[in-house]
C-alpha cells in the first residue's frame, strides 16, 4: 500500500493574516505580564501588528499567490480588501484605547478578539472555497459575539451579545446547509470548479436551493432586508468602537466573499439572479432609510443607515461586471472611513458620565466644541452624499454603473432614498448648531488616540472626494482578476 502524499503547505498567501493572528497571541501573552494595572501598551502592540499586516499587504500587491489547493487566493482583489479591513481595524484600535479605559473594560482579551476577528475578515476576503468561507465567517463572528458583550456590567451589552449570537448561529446554519446542497449538486466547494460544473449543463433544483440558502446566510451577515433584525439592537448595545468594527470591517469582508462568489464563481447564472438582487437592493435601502427617520437614538439611527448603505452596495451587484463590482469596492473604502469617523465622534462624547447616544444630547455642540461638531457634520454630509466628500463620489460611481447597465429605475429609487436619508442626517446637524440643550448635553472626553483616528478618517473622506480617480482605478484593477 503506497503512502498517501502530504499536501503542500504554502503559507505565503496567508502572511498578512498570520501577522494579525501572531499579534493577537502576543497581546494575550503580554496581558499576563506586568504592568497589570495598565493596558495601554497592549493597544500599541495591536496597532503595530495591524500596521505590519498593512505593510505586508502593500508589499505583496501585484504578485499574490494561491495555497491549499486553490482554497486561498491572494490576488489584488483580496489585497484591496485587506487594505480596507486593516485600515478599519487600526482605526478601531485607536478609538478603543481611551474609550475602553474610561468604561473600565480595557483588557488584553478585547484587543485580542479585535485582532482575531480581523484575521477572520482577511481570510474571508481571500477565500476561494465555500469551506474556507464558512470557517472565516465563524472566526470573525465568534469574536464579534463576545466583543458585543464586552461591557459585562451593562444589560444592553449582554442583550446585544446574546441576540447577535443567536441570530448569527441561525444564519450560519443556513450558510452551512447551502454549502452542503451546492456540494451535492456540483461535487465541489471550490469557486473555480463550481463555475465549470454549473456551466457544463442545466442547473438542477438542488443547486438553486443551495444557492438560495447561501444568499440567506450572506444576507444575515450584511444585514440586508429582511435579514436585518439583529442590527439595531446590536449596534445600540455593543461598545461604540465594536459597533464601528461590525459596521465596517465585517461588512467589507462578507461583501468580498459575496462578490467573488457571484462575479467569479457564478458568473454564468448572474442574469438569473439579477431580478432577486434588484428587489433586495430596493427593499433594503428603502426600509433602512424610512425606519431611520423615526429613531431618536443615534446608534440605532446609524444601524438603519448602514442597512440602507448595504442596499446601495447591492445596486453595484445588480449592475454587475467590472464597473459594478469596482464601484462597490470604492464605496466600501469610502464608507469605512466615513462610518468609523461617525462612530468615533460618538465614542469621544459623554453626557453625565455616560455615552451620549441620543440625538438631543448633541444640542448646542457647535458652540461648545466647534471643531468636534464640524468633524461630525462632515461625516454626516459624506453619508448623505454631498460633494466634494467621499460619499458623493461613491454614490456617483454606484448609481452610474446601474444606469450604464440599463437599470435606470433602480438608480432613481437609490437617488430618492438618498434624499430621504438627508432628513435624519441633517436633523443631527440642526441639533448641533440650531438647538439649545434642555439639560446636561454632550461634552468631549479628551483622547489623543481617538483624535488621531478622527483626523485620519477625515483626511480619508476628503481625499477620496477630491481625488477619487487613483482609488477608483485601484478598485477597477482589483476586480480585474475576477473578470476573466
Amino acid at each position: 500500500m503506497s503512502p498517501i502524499p502530504a499536501p503542500p503547505v504554502v503559507l505565503g498567501p496567508l502572511l498578512p493574516s498570520l501577522i494579525v493572528v501572531g499579534t493577537a497571541i502576543v497581546v494575550l501573552l503580554l496581558d499576563l505580564l506586568p504592568p497589570r494595572a495598565s493596558k495601554a501598551h497592549l493597544g500599541t502592540v495591536a496597532l503595530a501588528g495591524l500596521v505590519g499586516a498593512l505593510l505586508a499587504t502593500l508589499r505583496t500587491w501585484g504578485s499574490g499567490g494561491r495555497a491549499f489547493h486553490d482554497m486561498i487566493v491572494l490576488d489584488d482583489y483580496a489585497l484591496f480588501f485587506h487594505i480596507v479591513i486593516c485600515y478599519a481595524a487600526a482605526l478601531i484600535v485607536l478609538l478603543s484605547m481611551d474609550y475602553l479605559r474610561r468604561a473600565g473594560a480595557e483588557s488584553g482579551e478585547g484587543y485580542g478578539l479585535i485582532l482575531f476577528s480581523t484575521a477572520g475578515m482577511m481570510v474571508l476576503a481571500s477565500a476561494n472555497d465555500l469551506i474556507v468561507v464558512f470557517l472565516a465567517i465563524e472566526l470573525m463572528s465568534l469574536s464579534l459575539y463576545v466583543l458585543a458583550g464586552l461591557f459585562k456590567r451593562r444589560r444592553e451589552a449582554g442583550e446585544a451579545s446574546m441576540k447577535y449570537f443567536l441570530l448569527g448561529v441561525f444564519a450560519s446554519a443556513f450558510l452551512l446547509y447551502g454549502i452542503a446542497l451546492v456540494y451535492g449538486a456540483t461535487g465541489t466547494t471550490n469557486f473555480d470548479r463550481i463555475v465549470v460544473a454549473v456551466g457544463a449543463g442545466p442547473r438542477d433544483r438542488l443547486f438553486l436551493i443551495g444557492l438560495g440558502m447561501l444568499m440567506v446566510g450572506f444576507g444575515f451577515k450584511i444585514s440586508s432586508v429582511p435579514f436585518h433584525m439583529w442590527a439595531p439592537d446590536v449596534y445600540q448595545g455593543a461598545p461604540t468602537s465594536v459597533t464601528a468594527l461590525i459596521a465596517t470591517g465585517s461588512k467589507a469582508a462578507v461583501f468580498a466573499a459575496l462578490i467573488r462568489l457571484l462575479v467569479a464563481g457564478l458568473r454564468t447564472i448572474q442574469p438569473d439572479s439579477t431580478a432577486l438582487l434588484w428587489a433586495l437592493a430596493a427593499l433594503t435601502m428603502t426600509v433602512g432609510n424610512v425606519v431611520a427617520i423615526a429613531q431618536s437614538n443615534l446608534k440605532r439611527m446609524l444601524a438603519y443607515s448602514s442597512i440602507a448603505h448595504v442596499g446601495y452596495m447591492l445596486v453595484g451587484l445588480v449592475a454587475g461586471g467590472a464597473p459594478g463590482a469596482g464601484a462597490v469596492l470604492f464605496y466600501l473604502l469610502a464608507y469605512t472611513f466615513t462610518t468609523v469617523g461617525t462612530f468615533g465622534v460618538i465614542a469621544l462624547c459623554e453626557r453625565a458620565g455616560q455615552e451620549a447616544v441620543e440625538v438631543r444630547d448633541y444640542a448646542g455642540l457647535g458652540r461648545r466644541h466647534p471643531l468636534l461638531a464640524l468633524t461630525l457634520g462632515l461625516f454626516l454630509l459624506s453619508l448623505i452624499g454631498i460633494p466634494p466628500l467621499a460619499g458623493f463620489v461613491g454614490k456617483f460611481y454606484l448609481f452610474g454603473s446601474a444606469v450604464r447597465a440599463g437599470y435606470v429605475w433602480l438608480a432613481v429609487i437609490a437617488v430618492l432614498n438618498s434624499a430621504v436619508a438627508a432628513y435624519y442626517y441633517l436633523r443631527v446637524i440642526v441639533y448641533m448648531y440650531m438647538q439649545e440643550p434642555e439639560a446636561a448635553s454632550a461634552s468631549l472626553a479628551p483622547s489623543f488616540a481617538g483624535g488621531l483616528a478622527l483626523a485620519i478618517a477625515l483626511i480619508g473622506i476628503v481625499l477620496l472626494g477630491v481625488m477619487p480617480a487613483p482609488f477608483a482605478d485601484l478598485a477597477q484593477a482589483a476586480v480585474a482578476p475576477l473578470i476573466r
